[in-house]
């Protein structure tokens, strides 16, 4: 399920499934053609921020200012953490609880915002977490192959 807020004021639900049933196609890179209703629309992306998962879109003539979320993304809001305010973010906690795959990264590291830090498979998805910023790693709480529970602290920031 994905949560689209339009605008800053509009909020919709959309599923996987509605997706894969839309009726579009790349016309060229960034501008599309789809059919609704039967009408035609177009719509082309102006401006993409993927780490604030901000676009800016024009259907038909109209720009609208289009904020995407993903089941990850609805969880870290639920968490209390805001999308794209990363830059105040010391603690990595888990978002969900699962096993840790894969850690990538060590006390010490310097890292990229998003960079991968680990992957967390829970309810057989493998989630990979990103860095929320630029900064160095001060603590690796967990390792490969542990179990953690939501919130868990998993990496701290220096």
């Amino acid at each position: 399920m994905y949560k689209i807020k339009v605008n800053s004021s509009h909020t919709f639900n959309l599923s996987k499934e509605s997706l894969e049933t839309l009726d579009i196609i790349e016309t060229t890179p960034l501008h599309y053609h789809l059919l609704h209703e039967h009408t035609s629309v177009k719509a082309e992306i102006l401006t993409s921020n993927f780490n604030k998962k901000l676009y800016t879109v024009k259907v038909n003539n109209n720009t609208y200012e289009v904020n995407l979320y993903d089941a990850l993304d609805q969880q870290i809001e639920a968490l209390g953490f805001e999308i794209g305010a990363s830059k105040q973010i010391h603690e990595i906690k888990a978002p969900m609880p699962g096993l840790i795959l894969e850690v990538h990264v060590k006390a010490g590291d310097a890292v990229k915002e998003n960079d991968t830090l680990l992957i967390l498979e829970a309810m057989k998805m493998e989630n990979v977490i990103h860095s929320p910023r630029e900064g160095v790693i001060k603590s690796v709480t967990i390792k490969q192959g542990e179990t953690v529970d939501k919130n868990a602290l998993l990496i701290v920031f220096e």
